[in-house]
């Protein structure tokens, strides 16, 4: 049975328009988009948050959105809790490995210790196994930077 640890308190992404965007660097993938400023008054509408995932091994950005996701379209529709959430996943390791469409970093190590994260956007899902996360709300100027590097300047 898999198993879903919440990860986002006290922010979430837009309901509406997140617009995530994912980029690697080096051994690390960045997802930028908008946060929820209906539902978390301390930021104001525009505001980008950043998460970093650490060592990221793989990662896919996948074409189920809410709908599907209600209609039972999506591996996780009965498991998770809530769509528009984002989450640590464990157990079920045939659900978590079964997409076909993973895109591989060669520059992140291996490690016994890779998470499975999943964050359910409006229009799509991204989820990705990595060593660790980070997030930067609103996104700081010297991660985006950073995330603007060539790879080889960016360790």
């Amino acid at each position: 049975m898999a198993k879903f640890v919440q990860l986002n308190n006290g922010w979430n992404a837009d309901p509406n328009a997140p617009e995530p965007s994912v980029l690697v660097v080096g051994p690390d993938t960045f997802v930028t988009f908008y946060v929820n400023a209906f539902q978390f008054p301390k930021f104001s509408e525009g505001t980008k948050a950043t998460l970093r995932f650490k060592n990221c091994q793989r990662f896919r950005d996948g074409p189920t959105n809410d709908e599907g996701w209600l209609m039972g379209e999506c591996r996780f529709s009965r498991l998770a809790p809530a769509w528009g959430e984002f989450y640590a996943v464990s157990g079920a390791p045939d659900l978590l490995s079964a997409p076909q469409d993973w895109i591989i970093n060669a520059d992140a190590p291996r490690s016994g210790q890779a998470t499975h994260f999943l964050f359910y956007f409006k229009d799509e899902t991204f989820e990705c196994v990595a060593d660790d996360w980070a997030v930067e709300l609103p996104a700081s100027l010297s991660l985006q930077r950073m995330a603007s590097l060539p790879a080889d300047l960016a360790r």
